[in-house]
């Protein structure tokens, strides 16, 4: 239990936000966490759009019997909502829905992955309903050559204690000197599992893209959420050509993705849990 942080709903009075919710509803339950609905107004915020939000929140406080508000921010949904998780550190995880990856997005790259990456919160990005399984039993982890994945392996830990879900690891297909750094990461992800009992499997080595690999695995297992970490620095070219992550977040298979963007991760947060 993780009682006094928050789950952060971006709220935008659409059906994806609706599932976003539900998915949030049913972690808050499970970490005795409260909700916050963040709606980000591209005006000036008015009493109006915070008594519309307030008014959700009340009926989503009866209907789901876990304690949620309401705050309205204006701003843009690509800097705001980064810019409220650096100012708050009472928050968990910020879960959000999307439609997936659609129309223009195609060309340009997916909003959703350029909304993560200025949160100093983990993502869950979600796009139906949650199932009648109350936690995440199986988390898919790909395994790459960047040294990046240790962090990852915090939440990998997290779930595995809180939910007790089991971690299904799968590497990069790799030669030469990038095969030896995806072998070295997948032995120290495996120590660290070891180390914490958190029970694991790993997944027959795939030749392909690590993009396509994670969501077929996903599939094969019938994961319940896939664990990411984002492009360091990712740039403007990245977003065009299109970034691994961002073909995962908006998988046509539907399943949830967990988004953690690059950082420092220090080694007592691993026990936090």
């Amino acid at each position: 239990m993780e009682t006094g942080k928050r789950i952060i709903v971006p709220w935008d009075f659409t059906d994806v936000a609706q599932n976003a919710l539900a998915h949030a509803a049913k972690l808050a339950k499970a970490l005795d966490n409260t909700i916050t609905l963040l709606h980000i107004s591209d005006e000036k915020t008015s009493d109006a759009q915070l008594e519309k939000l307030q008014k959700v929140a009340a009926d989503a406080t009866a209907s789901i019997g876990i304690k949620v508000d309401a705050v309205v921010r204006p701003g843009s949904i690509f800097t705001t909502i980064g810019d409220y998780t650096k100012e708050n550190n009472d928050i968990n995880f910020v879960v959000m829905g999307t439609h997936g990856m659609k129309g223009m997005q195609k060309l340009t790259g997916s909003w959703a992955l350029k909304v993560i990456v200025s949160s100093e919160a983990p993502f869950i990005v979600v796009q139906d309903q949650p199932t009648e399984k109350l936690t995440y039993d199986k988390i898919v982890f790909p395994i790459d050559f960047k040294n990046e994945n240790r962090e990852k392996l915090i939440w990998a830990i997290y779930f595995g204690k809180m939910f007790n879900a089991k971690i299904y690891f799968i590497a990069q297909s790799a030669s030469g000197d990038l095969a030896n750094r995806v072998k070295t990461n997948l032995l120290y992800a495996r120590r660290y599992l070891d180390k914490y009992g958190v029970e694991y499997e790993i997944a027959d080595n795939k030749t392909g893209k690590i993009s396509e690999n994670t969501i077929e695995y996903a599939k094969e297992i019938d994961a319940d959420l896939m664990l990411i970490m984002t492009t360091k620095n990712i740039g403007a070219i990245d977003y065009v050509l299109g970034a691994d992550e961002q073909y995962i977040i908006a998988n046509t298979a539907r399943i949830p993705v967990m988004c953690v963007n690059p950082r420092k991760a220090k080694e007592y947060s691993l026990a936090k849990s």
